[in-house]
């Protein structure tokens, strides 16, 4: 989170990433003047385990944090990412009143695959 790049929302958001082998990738959101541009902390911890470690990475967890200590659960694009490459995955992220630990199925269900 401390490495966020984020001029213009001020909203810094930090995630932890662990695969199914135990290692351990980070992530934090990028801002672009071009909004759309912009990539979340979750796919740049996802994106960059697998620039490392190759397309058969496999997740077993992701953590998501934010400088403001508001309820900030993973987007829809991250959830979809997320389910991609950890459908069993459990993600930890503050909600509304209590920090919570919930699959990515129930996170996303009905997530896309194409297998």
């Amino acid at each position: 989170m401390k490495n966020a790049y984020a001029p213009y929302s001020k909203f810094k958001v930090g995630a932890a990433l662990l695969t199914t082998s135990g290692k351990l990738f980070l992530g934090c959101n990028i801002e672009n003047a071009s909004y759309g541009m912009t990539n979340c902390a979750e796919r740049t911890a996802i994106f960059s385990a697998v620039a490392q470690l190759g397309p058969k990475t496999k997740i077993r967890a992701i953590a998501v944090v934010n400088n403001q200590n508001v309820p900030c659960s993973p987007c829809g694009a991250c959830r979809q990412v997320i389910f991609q490459f950890g459908p069993e995955a459990v993600v930890f992220f503050r909600g509304a009143s209590e920090w919570k630990e919930m699959p990515i199925a129930e996170l996303l269900p009905e997530g896309f695959r194409l297998q």
